[in-house]
């Protein structure tokens, strides 16, 4: 059996339970070694994830950051997994709710599907091919919503007035601010984790400049939603962000993704 988005959406509300039920207690945080913060709510949600899409797809291959982190890199061909269990655990430690759940699925260096959940805002983005995704308000391990309240995802036009741009909390840099200063901007919002792509899915931003480094399982979900609402995602040079770079350890270049935004390369 292929897995499905519906899947992938039961599977990331119920993760986003066991995050939540850490996010409320007097959790511990460890530090990895590339310095960045684990705590006991990254492992217990990949857990779930890996072993709910196991029993679905037997046959997918599943990278997944934790695992990696432990050294664990599965083989795989034209079609795999990429999940983060809790992508911005900055966020989850400061208690800033801007965390969320990414599972995405990869075809031929592409995102076909992905499921965006952020649990403490209690925002759903599924991105159910391409071409189709939608939004809806849930609770962390609550049903999945019907058809009727599941909102259509489009980015918007571009305001004559001027860009929304959105700009991590955690990773700002100066050739980011060089990259704004290009384009006509009449405000900047601060976002954490893969809810940037989220935003301009929505319709709520047009432009997030990320000239920082992210994995791929941070951003494959995200650009799967974006993409699915009409944005694009390009490396600097205009290329299309793509999947399954091995030679860099799944290590992705500075990219941009675009609302309704002319491209300024």
């Amino acid at each position: 059996m292929t897995v499905t988005a519906d899947q992938l959406a039961r599977i990331a509300l119920d993760a986003g339970s066991l995050i939540m039920q850490v996010y409320v207690s007097d959790f511990d945080v460890v530090q990895k070694d590339d310095s960045s913060p684990v705590t006991e709510a990254d492992q217990n949600a990949e857990d779930l994830i890996l072993t709910a899409l196991r029993q679905i797809e037997p046959g997918l291959p599943l990278i997944a950051e934790e695992a990696v982190a432990a050294g664990h890199i599965p083989e795989h061909g034209s079609r795999f997994a990429l999940i983060d269990p809790l992508d911005g655990t900055r966020e989850f430690v400061n208690k800033r709710g801007e965390f969320t759940v990414n599972i995405g699925i990869i075809e031929q260096g592409v995102p076909v599907m992905g499921v965006v959940y952020a649990p403490a805002l209690e925002r759903l983005f599924v991105a159910e091919s391409r071409h189709s995704a939608w939004q809806a308000r849930v609770a962390p391990g609550g049903a999945l919503p019907t058809m009727e309240a599941r909102q259509p995802l489009q980015i918007r036009p571009a305001p004559a007035s001027g860009l929304t741009a959105i700009a991590s909390k955690s990773h700002r840099s100066k050739e980011t601010d060089t990259f704004l200063e290009g384009h006509q901007i009449g405000e900047i919002i601060s976002a954490g984790s893969s809810l940037k792509f989220c935003l301009i899915a929505a319709g709520e931003a047009d432009l997030y400049p990320r000239m920082g480094r992210t994995m791929e399982w941070d951003t494959a979900a995200g650009q799967a939603v974006a993409e699915a609402a009409g944005a694009r995602v390009t490396e600097v040079d205009g290329a299309p962000l793509t999947y399954g770079k091995i030679e860099r350890g799944y290590d992705n270049p500075h990219f941009i993704v675009w609302g309704d935004v002319t491209p300024s390369l």
